[in-house]
Order: C-alpha cells, then structure tokens, then sequence
C-alpha cells in the first residue's frame, strides 16, 4: 500500500491509496477532481473507488465532478448527506479496495454525525502498519470543530481510534499541526511528546501521514484528558466536561 496526499484549497488533503500489486487507487475526499486525476496518471494508477470521510463541502464537493469523471465507480460515504454517494457504510463495515486493500470503518461521530474513519491495512504486506484516514475528526496534534455533537461524542471517537494498533499511521483532513502545536505547548508546556511534535513541525510542511495513534496518546492533549496538565488547564471535571471546555479554550486560543 502506498498514500499519497494531494493537497488541495488552502489546507485540505486529499490522497490517492494505491493497491500496488494491482496498480489500482482510491481517492480520499477528492476535493479537486483534476488534480487528483492528474497525479493518478503521473503515478500511472487506474481510479477505482472514492471515500469520503464526511458530508462537508470541503471534503465532498468534488464527488459530483468525480462521479462524471469516473462513471461506475463507487463512492463510500456515511450518509445521504454525501454527494454522489453510492456506498453507504457505517461502523465496522468491511470492503476491499483493489484485490488487497482491507478497508473497515469506524463511525466517528461529532465534527458531523456521518464522519467515517477509514482503516486500511494491506493483505499483500502484513507487515506494514495500517493507515487511518480521519477526515476532520483527528487532527495531528488536534480535533475538529463540534459542529454536529459535543464533547462526550469526541471522546468517545478519538478513544475509538485509540483502540487501532499504536503504529497505525495517521491521515488527516487538513493541515493544522503547527496551530495544534502552539494550542498543545499552552496547554501541557513539559511534555516530552510536544517537543518531538515541534520538532517534527519544523521540519515537514506535509505533516500528514508520518505520526501514528502512538504518537497522538502522547502528544495530543485532546487524546490525553487524564493527564495533570489537562486537567490543570481546563479546571474541570468528567471525560466530556473537560472535553468540551479544551475545545472551547482551542476556539479561543490566539498563541
């Protein structure tokens, strides 16, 4: 399995996931439909599927335009709400991806409430990691927005993605990890996992896909609500309660 992410708009991703042995893709979120056919054909890849993570425009808007483009091939999603869509998936629903791409879906819930995460694992490699393609629900070093539930919702689905293997590898919605950075130096300043995410910041401009579910337990304040320095920060009490209020001090936040 090879992914490759194809930044589109301001800050989003989108990514091609290829079924190397059969030379066949699957577009994630494929925003900019002919730039994601462009790097296909560069990569000299045959699109056979799309995914979609969630029914924002942002991240669906091209599947109208990819539907044109690509008649007849499926495109996976977690609702009506997705353009286009004519897979519908919810938790723990399994697919296959080319002959040996594993796919099975974890209904994340919150940012919206038809938020799939997208966990592929290759067949044909069983010793690579898998990846987890997160839309807007994990963020390297961060969450999305609560625009369609609350913080109980958060934890319950960045837990969720807790329980995948730590070496899972993480493919995000945006590029957002220097701002989550700054959010998680002001928040839990001494933690030795902060400091390789700054480190890592520096030194990538495409951050997504080189941390894994490991890497979040330990530097993602949004994914540690047990820590002292999480708790300190927020002043409150109860998994959704501190939840809620880390979200609404990120909104806030000018670092």
């Amino acid at each position: 399995m090879k992914v490759v992410p194809i930044p589109v708009r301001q800050d989003n991703y989108a990514y091609l996931i290829i079924d190397e042995p059969s030379k066949q893709a699957t577009a994630v979120d494929p925003y900019d439909v002919p730039k994601v056919q462009s790097a296909a054909e560069q990569l000299g890849v045959t699109v056979i599927a799309a995914i979609t993570t969630h029914h924002h425009e942002d991240h669906s808007g091209g599947n109208m335009t990819f539907s044109a483009k690509y008649p007849g091939v499926p495109i996976y999603g977690g609702s009506t709400q997705v353009p286009a869509v004519s897979k519908l998936v919810g938790d723990k629903d399994e697919f296959v991806l080319g002959e040996n791409l594993q796919v099975k879906c974890l209904a994340t819930p919150c940012h919206t409430q038809d938020s799939i995460s997208y966990y592929v694992t290759d067949s044909s490699n069983k010793s690579q990691p898998g990846g987890v393609f997160t839309g807007d629900t994990l963020f390297i070093g961060g969450c999305g927005r609560f625009f369609e539930g609350n913080g109980e919702q958060m934890h319950a689905s960045l837990s969720y993605l807790g329980t995948l293997p730590d070496e899972t590898v993480v493919y995000d919605g945006h590029e957002y990890t220097a701002a989550n950075l700054a959010f998680g130096k002001h928040v839990d300043p001494t933690n030795p996992g902060i400091a390789r995410l700054t480190k890592l910041v520096q030194e990538n401009k495409i951050t997504t896909g080189i941390s894994t579910i490991g890497d979040e337990k330990e530097w993602n304040v949004f994914m540690r609500l047990d820590s002292e320095a999480v708790r300190n920060a927020t002043n409150v009490t109860g998994e959704s309660t501190i939840m809620d209020r880390l979200r609404e001090m990120k909104n806030s936040f000018r670092g």
